[in-house]
């Protein structure tokens, strides 16, 4: 008998699941850690020593060892993001059914905090196609927010809104992807607490609220568009179930993901509509706990009608020929106000950015770009991370690893600079922020919110 304490009745509610190996999976879980992994950002591309390949995902990579990622300034200029391994497998959903598709396309992120399946989508996606990070949870929203100004992209935008409001924008999305709330199940070994939260009334539950969400955001998915629906839960009824109610109810057409057999993933199809679905075990695995399935919905909910008045205020060309200096190919952006703030996002998304202001809470649009105080920018922290910054047209001071920490502490930095004004503190070439270098002394601009506050020392950079 085994003395792992999963919660009473959850192997038995495994034993009759596809691929699943009772013996394996309690090995896994008593004897074998978590893997540590994290995901390149491929529009910063870090000198990162890296370790494994994760099979399904180019950018993902295994590390050896655990390294203090609060301690590394390449994290928070986000050259990469400590993401799960299995979770990854939504890239690898989401090349294979774009492979022979090359129109803009709009996606939504439904449930998106704290960012790990957006920056992937991001990653994934070209410039002329959108991403909408939707967090349902208001006070998830600005770790979201901060991950995806990390990432540094121009075509994000975040909202916070119920999946009922952003299913009134009829057919307006390309892709959707739901990582629904669920049980948890396949976090245990990762977070052993999540036991003592789940029982199958839970499950019951979640398979309810999961039902819930999908029929509410499903209008806003366009004809011939892809729904990726996923969770970390091993539970039959937060998964076949649902792949079976969404054909059933909605009539979506299941697609099949080629994989590879030394992957071990369990490929499994629903009871009743043989729909596709991937399930990962740890000791299958080198990864947690996930379910993941892909479906095509063939039906038209009609459209949103069009709205041609802009929702932003009236600037004048000279302001924006000024903010235009701060721009790498400063043409292929809309700018745009919100108080005094300028923003920017990708020229295509114009007309989208109208529409969902109209309809939805948006907590982030494209890249804030600062505010102008007369012929001067004052520089926000978005664009400093952004990959639309021209680096040429800003004073950069190259930092060493401890300065580094100084600033990523809000702390004085041993440094002379010998130049003055607004100035991107850089590591290993990698943007971390804004300071003002003044005669006697640096302002550090860092913001407040997201500094480092864990006072234990940091001997040497992490390798990561």
């Amino acid at each position: 008998m085994n003395n792992y304490p999963f919660p009473e009745n959850f192997l038995a509610s495994l034993s009759a699941e596809n691929g699943f190996d009772e013996q394996n999976f309690i090995n896994a879980h008593q004897f074998s850690d978590a893997p540590t992994s994290i995901r390149l950002n491929p529009f910063k591309r870090p000198a990162l020593k890296t370790d494994e390949q994760i099979p399904w995902c180019a950018d993902g990579f295994y590390l050896n060892t655990r390294p203090s990622f609060t301690f590394d300034p390449l994290f928070h200029a986000g050259c990469y993001y400590v993401q799960e391994a299995s979770s990854m497998f939504i890239d690898h959903i989401l090349k294979h059914i774009r492979q022979n598709e090359h129109q803009p396309v709009k996606v939504l992120d439904l449930c998106a905090a704290p960012g790990g399946k957006s920056t992937l989508l991001n990653s994934a996606i070209g410039a002329d196609d959108l991403l909408v990070a939707n967090e349902i949870i208001k006070t998830r929203v600005p770790v979201l927010t901060d991950n995806l100004s990390r990432w540094g992209q121009a075509n994000v935008i975040v909202s916070n809104n119920d999946p009922k409001d952003i299913g009134r924008l009829k057919s307006f999305f390309d892709i959707i992807l739901v990582d629904a709330p669920c049980s948890g199940s396949g976090m245990f070994r990762k977070d052993p607490q999540a036991m003592n939260e789940w029982s199958e009334a839970n499950v019951n539950l979640c398979h309810q609220r999961q039902e819930r969400i999908l029929a509410d955001i499903l209008p806003a998915l366009n004809q011939d568009g892809y729904l990726i629906y996923s969770t970390c839960s091993y539970s039959h009824q937060e998964n076949e179930d649902i792949l079976d109610w969404l054909c059933r109810e909605f009539e979506l057409e299941s697609i099949r993901i080629p994989i590879y057999k030394e992957w071990g993933i369990v490929e499994t199809e629903s009871p009743l509509e043989k729909a596709w679905g991937y399930r990962f075990y740890p000791g299958r695995v080198k990864g947690e706990g996930l379910f993941a399935a892909c479906l095509k919905k063939k039906d038209n909910t009609g459209e949103l009608g069009n709205f041609k008045n802009n929702m932003q205020q009236k600037i004048s060309s000279r302001d924006i020929d000024q903010v235009k200096t701060y721009i790498n190919n400063p043409d292929g952006l809309y700018y745009f106000m919100v108080n005094d703030d300028w923003l920017g996002i990708n020229r295509a998304h114009k007309e989208s950015l109208n529409i969902l202001q109209r309809h939805l809470y948006l907590k982030k649009s494209g890249v804030r770009l600062g505010k102008l105080m007369g012929k001067d920018l004052i520089p926000d922290h978005e664009l400093a991370l952004s990959t639309i910054i021209n680096r040429d047209a800003v004073l950069q001071t190259p930092l060493n690893y401890d300065q580094a920490i100084q600033y990523l502490r809000r702390d004085n930095i041993d440094l002379n600079p010998t130049e003055k004004g607004w100035s991107l503190m850089t590591f290993e070439g990698h943007a971390l922020g804004w300071a003002k270098l003044l005669p006697n002394r640096i302002n550090n601009y860092y913001p407040k919110e997201i500094r480092i506050i864990n006072q234990a020392p940091a001997p040497h950079s992490p390798e990561g």
